[in-house]
């Protein structure tokens, strides 16, 4: 009998700097299949990494004055921490800085070469160094004469060089036949759509795959002027890391083609049209399937990114909240082929509902009757005594497996969730209907109580079997509660009475702690010490010079609610805001707090805003107004309102 193979990617990562929460969506999407695959029992490879080379991160570690490599270092080794803090259990970690990457790719490359799918000519077009990518006219974003990147939204630069080309203008035709003749290859099906409409139909043109004068990438084998430029580079990680082109026989042979690459869909152009195109060039086999997944947006409908600075740091979630809470939310709050939204406080009320009152409080209820009923020994079923009630939740239970692997074979990770909390909550209606408080009053109903206590706790025991795919700390707090050894495999849901009798079952503290939403996302103020203003001396006047009330007049002070924020370029102190005020209007201010406060800091929040002075230029940008702030000696500190507002009410 062979063995089951299943091999699961992501994307590799930029290290132009640290991580964020959109990083980590993907990463614990691909974690949590590789998890189910494993506890399917399949023999698992999860991949993950850092693309480490290019133009963008040789300018970022020169501004902090750090060799690319120095710099990059400590990156990857924050990466890798925050894995860890994650639980990622990936299989390999690479780096396109590997020396065993490098020597692989040089070798793609002249198997590209000597196949003469690549040759040698002269590039002129738009380039992004953020995204490190190339752009026709047709492909940039046009404002006010200038071009920007369609992705990271950046001014682009036009640049003429020598460089190698990429054939693929010769696949266009090909690719398309491969997406009809292959439906399932690409995922979802508006990711075939959108390749279809914005890059085949239009006509392919040649890819440049080299660059001149950029020291910080992998040289190409037969000419030292050039270096690999990233996408050769990147896009091959997927086979080098499994031994092509120099071992084919180990792993390469036992896990290629992937099962499925996880990338944004930002990138999905080049997963989705280059990498296919390089396989086909290079004579090997096609992943069986690419899957662009959304992006994680903020109210303002802005995707997060480092380029944008308005990204959230996981590790302050997990120290706040806990890894389990945070894996739970991305995995249950969003569509994974489809964009979604965050904030703290839709992660608050996931906690508090979810996690705190469903599954949490079910552990305590049954934990507690289980105490003062049957001194904490789960006690046997009696089926004799089945009702409808029992009939009804014995099938939730066991055709758990078959909702919860056909939502996770197609990646839809939010749609397992909502099949196991369905299990919570009828097996939380189930002991209220039950009322076992009742039955413990009669020794004639003792069985019946019994069998509520055991089928509450075998439901219990399957959907926690079943997180495990999900969460990485409270299964184990379960099972150990339960002196019991967490499940290698997911049998317990086709067997009903897998939970033994006679087992000492500890209650222990709550499983999930629920938090004051208001306290978690308010801000502390120090209390008014009124004997202290009392005694407080009169101080010198340094007030400006007295108006009268039709001077005030003259000013107009409104509420205005935050909806984007980002550092100004090259300043320090600069960050411009968007705000809405109201009646559907949204302005620009441009703000020198940047020492005070992050542009992430005041997103979503309701601010004072000047909204009649007089508009000015600050590097470019027409500011419209001022935001308003409280100085307290060099520090500024915002309003808070004691209640939320509409964006535009008055202040009097």
């Amino acid at each position: 009998m062979s063995i089951k193979k299943y091999y699961i990617t992501t994307p590799i990562y930029y290290p132009s700097d640290y991580l964020h929460i959109g990083h980590c969506y993907c990463t614990i999407a691909a974690d949590t299949m590789a998890r189910y695959k494993r506890l399917s029992g399949y023999e698992t490879f999860f991949l993950t990494g850092t693309d480490e080379h290019g133009e963008k991160i040789s300018r970022k570690a020169a501004e902090v004055g750090k060799k690319p490599k120095e710099y990059v270092d400590h990156i990857v080794d924050e990466t890798k921490k925050l894995w860890s803090s994650l639980q990622i259990d990936y299989t390999h970690y690479i780096r396109t800085t590997d020396d065993y990457h490098k020597r692989r790719v040089q070798k793609i490359f002249q198997l590209l070469y000597d196949k003469n799918h690549i040759y040698k000519g002269v590039y002129k077009g738009l380039y992004c160094v953020s995204d490190e990518a190339f752009f026709t006219d047709s492909q940039a974003k046009l404002k006010d004469n200038k071009y920007y990147c369609p992705d990271c939204e950046k001014e682009l630069e036009r640049r003429e060089e020598d460089c190698y080309y990429l054939r693929i203008s010769e696949y266009g035709d090909w690719l398309m036949n491969y997406y009809k003749e292959h439906p399932e290859f690409l995922e979802p099906k508006e990711r075939v759509n959108e390749m279809v409409n914005n890059f085949l139909a239009p006509g392919l043109e040649d890819l440049a795959v080299t660059r001149k004068g950029v020291d910080w990438s992998i040289d190409v084998p037969f000419d030292s002027d050039h270096k690999i430029y990233v996408w050769i580079d990147a896009l091959s990680n997927y086979i080098t890391a499994l031994g092509f082109p120099e071992d084919t026989e180990d792993l390469y042979k036992k896990f290629w083609p992937a099962d499925v690459h996880f990338a944004g869909k930002e990138i999905i152009r080049f997963h989705g049209i280059i990498w296919p195109i390089m396989l086909k060039m290079l004579e090997i086999p096609l992943p069986k399937k690419v899957y662009g997944h959304g992006w994680i947006l903020f109210g303002d409908g802005k995707k997060m990114s480092k380029s944008r600075g308005n990204v959230v740091d996981p590790n302050t979630l997990i120290e706040k909240y806990g890894v389990d809470s945070l894996r739970y939310f991305l995995m249950r709050e969003i569509n994974f082929g489809s964009d979604g939204n965050y904030s703290e406080e839709a992660l608050l009320k996931r906690i508090n509902s979810d996690l705190a009152n469903d599954y949490g409080n079910l552990w305590h209820r049954i934990t507690t009757m289980l105490e003062k009923y049957f001194d904490s020994t789960l006690p046997e079923e009696v089926e004799s005594v089945y009702g409808e009630r029992e009939r009804e939740l014995k099938k939730a239970v066991l055709t758990l497996d078959a909702n919860v692997e056909s939502s996770l074979d197609g990646f839809q990770f939010h749609e397992a969730l909502i099949h196991i909390w369905d299990v919570v909550r009828i097996t939380n209606k189930y002991v209220e209907d039950s009322a076992p408080w009742n039955l413990a009053k009669d020794e004639s109903t003792r069985d019946h109580l019994a069998t509520v206590i055991y089928l509450s706790f075998q439901a219990f025991y399957t959907v926690t079997s079943y997180l495990q795919i999900f969460f990485v700390e409270t299964p184990k707090k379960v099972f150990d509660r339960m002196s019991l050894q967490p499940p290698t495999n997911l049998d317990c849901a086709h067997n009903w009475a897998s939970l033994p009798a006679g087992i000492k079952i500890e209650k222990g503290e709550p499983l999930f702690k629920r938090f004051d939403i208001d306290e978690e996302l308010g801000t502390d103020v120090a209390p008014l010490n009124i004997k202290d203003c009392k005694e407080k001396k009169e101080e010198i006047n340094n007030h400006k010079t007295d108006i009268d009330i039709t001077d005030f007049e003259k000013i107009e002070i409104i509420t205005a609610k935050v909806v984007a924020a980002e550092k100004v370029e090259n300043t320090d102190k600069l960050i411009k805001f968007v705000i809405d005020i109201g009646d559907k209007e949204n302005r620009v201010v441009v703000s020198g707090i940047a020492a005070h406060y992050k542009p992430e800091d005041l997103i979503g929040r309701t601010v004072l805003y000047l909204a009649n002075l007089k508009p000015r230029k600050l590097r470019g940008i027409k500011s419209q107004g001022m935001l308003m702030f409280a100085q307290d000696g060099t520090t500024l500190t915002s309003f808070s309102l004691d209640k939320e507002v509409p964006a535009g009410s008055i202040v009097k």
